[in-house]
């Protein structure tokens, strides 16, 4: 019997892997795509396997013309039919004024955050209407809800991911495709996001002060968790917009906050 099968778009150490070894740990096949460091791509294949679960992995670059439609069509002919599809592609150019924000770096947010996750959609949603079942999990940000100064491209970029969620939930949801847009409203303890965006040293320093024993930084394998139960929740309870955070964090509307770093 084929294993059901969890497409990661964005499969790096943070979110996008612990989603894989979560689905993998249940009996899916993961699918772990990403667009640089394939010697860490396979050391996340390798856990999977060491846990006893099954998984492969693409490199991919999204933003390139034709390569998320290549891969979709890839897995459903060779691997198996996706059941769920995790967009976990970030956007972030970093703070930049208005006026050091390129054309290029502003179209390059939105091609990462909204494009792609049109073109994803537009690939995958004919396979899964035809199954009349499907999840789509989208990975969002607080700039998705706020935008902040220096957030130019991010927040026009995730939110209008935010806006394609809701149409695609608008055509899709009465033919069985369940699509959730997940605003991740916090720093995220993951070192190949997170942590290369601040450097090693000021990483630590943050999860010291912030992260470990305090719970201060979302943990990906908890924010994993949640994924997972939104991928099985019943139709009659569909969640289609949810956030998270940790503990000690205001959340997104009660402060005008930093830059987006998220």
């Amino acid at each position: 019997m084929t294993k059901p099968v969890c497409l990661i778009l964005g499969a790096g150490a943070g979110i996008g892997g612990h989603v894989a070894k979560r689905f993998a740990r249940e009996g899916y096949h993961a699918c772990l795509a990403r667009r640089s460091d394939k010697a860490g791509l396979d050391r996340l294949i390798a856990e999977i396997e060491a846990e006893g679960g099954s998984a492969s992995g693409f490199m991919i670059n999204a933003v390139e013309e034709g390569s998320i439609e290549r891969l979709v069509t890839h897995i459903e002919a060779e691997v198996g039919p996706i059941a769920v599809a995790v967009f976990n592609l970030g956007a972030q150019i970093g703070d930049r004024g208005l006026a050091s924000t390129t054309l290029k770096a502003f179209e390059m947010g939105w091609r990462m955050a909204t494009f792609g996750l049109f073109r994803l959609a537009q690939v995958l949603f004919p396979f899964m209407e035809q199954r009349g079942k499907g999840v789509l999990l989208v990975t969002s940000a607080t700039a998705a809800m706020r935008g902040n100064a220096g957030q130019h491209s991010h927040a026009a970029a995730v939110g209008g991911r935010r806006m394609l969620c809701q149409s695609l939930n608008a055509q899709f949801a009465s033919k069985g495709i369940h699509v959730s847009h997940i605003v991740i409203d916090g720093a995220v303890d993951a070192p190949d996001t997170l942590g290369k965006m601040l450097g090693p040293e000021r990483f630590q320093a943050l999860r010291e002060k912030k992260g470990l024993a305090n719970d201060g930084l979302l943990l990906p394998a908890e924010v994993a968790n949640t994924y997972y139960h939104l991928a099985h929740q019943h139709r009659s309870a569909w969640t289609f917009e949810l956030d998270l955070r940790a503990h000690s964090d205001l959340a997104w509307w009660n402060h005008a906050g930093s830059p987006d770093l998220k």
